[in-house]
């Protein structure tokens, strides 16, 4: 089981928090993370230090808005391997940092909420204040809520969003906004792992401003040892599971250039981009020595989702990474979704199958290969 002895969340002005006010915003939420000693050096003889960190797409698991669909499995008092199984569910409570997108709002308030003229293509998300402590009881560590229902309930429902996840002791990254952008935790020996979340809605660390991500990069980096970028990005359902390597438009929107946003924040210091989005599975890349996942779909999403098809497949990434942030291995671990929803192990490893067939048809040039066994391959691979 993971041990955390700290965590630096980064935290706003909310209930009984506190916000700094610094010219650099960055420096500002990296100084209210509180930094463990760094431990003594190691024996010469002693392996260099790994790291496991485990990503998902998009959860979100059940609405009581406008009417309550929600997955009755989950209980204030239950245990999430009764719900994903035992298999699953320890791939992310063993990992040192586990990661998945928020996709939502978790508060008790009626109050902002979004009209919906077509509920063909619009919904409107709020989940139980119970589901945050189910997921940091579930393993979860770092999320983002930097997507498109970050402000289902307007920004009172983002902001108490936040408070109810960060209150359970998870780290999360969000808005555009002091306080808010950065999240940390710091692991048992002193390494600190961050998460820096990224989207294409207003209000949010924009994914198509590429000289602000390089820039908003560059300062998170150079304040920890391991850091995640997120990015909600890209168009979305099966017609869209290619890298085009263009900007992507969806229902009028400019989506971003997932290829262009992951290669710039690798080259701005970004160890690992895990990307959402699309609700489907997309290539994976290995830029620079670092993992590229350009979209993990979702994975564990209940009641108003589409799962038919592709978007039933719900992988993990299972990542060893040195204090560096560089790749050691790499796995696409294999889970599916049936109506009405929430994940489980599944067998036919179709969603690697998946993975590495759009890997070798978006990705040809950079030698980077899902084998039969989920492991991935990469010239180079230590």
């Amino acid at each position: 089981m993971k041990q955390i002895l700290s965590t630096g969340l980064v935290i706003g002005a909310v209930s009984g928090l506190c916000l700094l006010s610094l010219n650099n915003p960055i420096e500002a939420e990296a100084q209210t993370a509180p930094v463990a000693p760094a431990p003594a050096a190691a024996a010469s003889a002693s392996p260099p230090a790994s790291y496991r960190i485990v990503g998902v797409g998009d959860i979100m698991m059940g609405s009581d808005w406008p009417l309550p669909i929600l997955d009755p499995r989950v209980t204030p008092d239950g245990n999430a391997s009764d719900v994903i199984g035992p298999e699953l569910a320890a791939l992310i409570k063993d990992a040192d940092i586990a990661f998945g997108n928020y996709e939502g709002t978790i508060h008790a308030s009626d109050r902002g909420a979004k009209a919906c003229q077509n509920p063909r293509i619009c919904f409107t998300f709020r989940s139980p204040v119970f589901h945050a402590v189910y997921l940091a009881k579930a393993g979860f560590d770092l999320l983002s809520n930097a997507n498109n229902h970050a402000r289902d309930f307007g920004e009172e429902g983002r902001r108490a969003t936040y408070t109810h996840l960060t209150q359970a002791g998870m780290g999360v990254s969000s808005a555009d906004q002091d306080g808010l952008r950065l999240a940390q935790k710091v692991l048992p020996d002193g390494t600190r792992v961050s998460l820096l979340a990224f989207g294409h809605n207003p209000g949010l660390m924009p994914v198509t401003n590429l000289d602000r991500v390089s820039a908003l990069v560059r300062d998170a980096s150079a304040k920890t040892d391991i850091l995640i970028v997120s990015c909600h990005i890209g168009a979305e359902g099966r017609g869209y599971q290619r890298v085009t390597r263009a900007n992507e438009q969806f229902l009028g929107e400019n989506r971003g250039n997932p290829f262009a946003f992951a290669r710039t924040a690798v080259d701005a210091g970004a160890d690992l981009v895990l990307c959402h989005g699309p609700h489907v599975a997309r290539a994976v890349d290995v830029y620079k020595g670092r993992f590229i996942a350009f979209s993990l779909g979702n994975f564990w999403t209940y009641g108003r989702f589409n799962l038919s098809g592709p978007n039933a497949l719900a992988p993990l990434v299972d990542l060893r990474v040195d204090k560096s942030g560089a790749l050691q291995s790499a796995r696409i671990v294999s889970a599916r979704q049936t109506r009405p929803g929430g994940p489980t192990m599944d067998p036919t490893q179709e969603a690697a199958r998946t993975m590495a067939q759009l890997t070798a048809q978006d990705m040809p040039e950079t030698g980077v290969q899902i084998l039969p066994t989920g492991d991935v391959s990469w010239p180079g691979k230590p």
